[in-house]
């Protein structure tokens, strides 16, 4: 799963990171969410014919073209991406439109059934982040749904791939993110076909990842500064031992 994301870091590091063209100033996001516009890397052949990574911002909501009504379709910010082939929503856009998501953390909830409030277990968010602060790559797909009076909206999701043994102490899923020497790979699909792109769509070693527990104020989607990302209790990094998640009773949301 990938609900809540940030971006906190100077856009000069991101853009190093990912090399695109544009020089946007963007503010500080530390708590996105879904049908937000939200930066993204695609790569675009430009007129004199070099092909080019280009930042754009789309809706953090996947729409695929069939769509009649986007009111009868269910919101899409996520998609597996064991059967992403296989799905009519998202099989042409892994053919032709991949994407990446520009982010430096994102949130995760883990249901702890010792934990109740007004009789109901509750949910521990944390944070999630490259252990080195650098930048993280979420592959990505978008699509440009068409409304019946001619509107466009650009709209993409992330796929996620089952979490390593880091991330699993919280959630059994994770964003599937990609490291810089894969970018192109991830991007280019005229020349990368999307058989050889899924390749990519596995889990990050749990070396790469850090995690620490934060208050609920992230749960409010107003709360939108650095300070909800403050740690309660320690950091836990890849390689040590990570804290079992704990056992979900049945009808648990992550069970």
């Amino acid at each position: 799963m990938c609900g809540r994301f940030a971006i906190t870091l100077p856009p000069e590091a991101v853009r190093a990171w990912f090399c695109y063209v544009e020089q946007p100033n963007f503010p500080p996001r530390a708590n996105i969410a879904p049908t937000q516009p939200v930066p993204v890397v695609r790569l675009e052949r430009d007129p004199d014919g070099q092909k080019r990574r280009h930042f754009a911002l789309v809706r953090w909501a996947f729409l695929p073209g069939f769509v009649k009504d986007p009111k009868d379709f269910p919101l899409v910010i996520n998609a597996r991406s064991e059967t992403i082939l296989q799905k009519p929503s998202f099989r042409a856009a892994m053919h032709r439109r991949r994407c990446i998501f520009i982010a430096d953390a994102f949130y995760e909830w883990r249901r702890d059934p010792s934990v109740k409030g007004k009789g109901k277990p509750q949910s521990q968010p944390f944070l999630i982040r490259r252990a080195d602060g650098a930048p993280m790559a979420f592959a990505g797909l978008w699509e440009t749904w068409t409304g019946p009076n001619g509107e466009e909206v650009d709209g993409a999701c992330v796929l996620t791939t089952p979490a390593n043994q880091l991330i699993s102490a919280i959630h059994d899923r994770m964003p599937v993110i990609l490291e810089p020497e894969d970018f192109n790979r991830w991007l280019d699909a005229d020349s990368v076909s999307a058989e050889e792109a899924l390749a990519l769509c596995a889990a990050v070693g749990e070396d790469v990842l850090e995690y620490w527990q934060i208050t609920t104020d992230v749960n409010k989607v107003a709360n939108d500064d650095v300070s909800i990302q403050k740690a309660v209790g320690q950091v836990v990094r890849g390689g040590e031992a990570a804290p079992k998640r704990p056992a979900a009773r049945q009808g648990d949301l992550f069970g």
